[in-house]
């Protein structure tokens, strides 16, 4: 062999620039993509969709709450406007039983401390009398079944009270039967 001959066999140098991949193999490995890149995706949009389920959860959640807070509350302020409510003919009766003159001291003081305790026990329960005589008629607290003419009263004034009204709260549990001057 001639020395030569081996020379013209040895691989010639290579440039960097020639080692480059050519442009079709970074299209190639586009249009593949990557399944540990799907995967990770997948992924992600899988834990977005349970966050957004878990407080759409928590919300629905503070929500029922809430509304059982609101429900409880409510069935006890109607509960107690009912009891109250089945007690107010006896207060009728104790306040008729007062404006009744008597010579027995003793049943009149017994008639006076009942319906003392029946006032205490009804403010216990957050009951409270409507205020009314001497009032201005309110629509919302009085239920006016007589209209007088009286010069000494301003209009709209109740001037009698025939049965005492009361409300727990803002609730009316039995409106003032009451008569109104015009």
């Amino acid at each position: 062999m001639h020395p030569m001959s081996k020379k013209e066999k040895q691989p010639e140098e290579v440039t960097p620039e020639e080692q480059t991949t050519p442009t079709a193999a970074p299209e190639a490995a586009e249009e593949a993509p990557n399944p540990l890149l799907e995967e990770l995706e997948a992924l992600k949009q899988n834990l977005t969709d349970q966050e957004d389920k878990f407080l759409r959860l928590a919300a629905e959640y503070d929500n029922y709450r809430r509304r059982s807070q609101k429900e409880k509350e409510s069935a006890w302020a109607d509960s107690k406007a009912e009891t109250a409510a089945a007690f107010l003919p006896v207060y009728d009766n104790l306040e008729r039983a007062l404006k009744q003159e008597t010579a027995d001291e003793a049943y009149k003081k017994g008639v006076e401390m009942t319906m003392t305790q029946l006032k205490e026990v009804l403010s216990k329960l957050g009951i409270e009398e409507i205020p009314a005589l001497g009032q201005t008629f309110d629509p919302n607290l009085h239920n006016a079944v007589m209209h007088v003419e009286d010069e000494n009263a301003g209009e709209n004034t109740i001037v009698e009270v025939f049965q005492s009204g009361f409300r727990s709260g803002d609730k009316v549990i039995r409106f003032a039967m009451v008569k109104v001057a015009n």
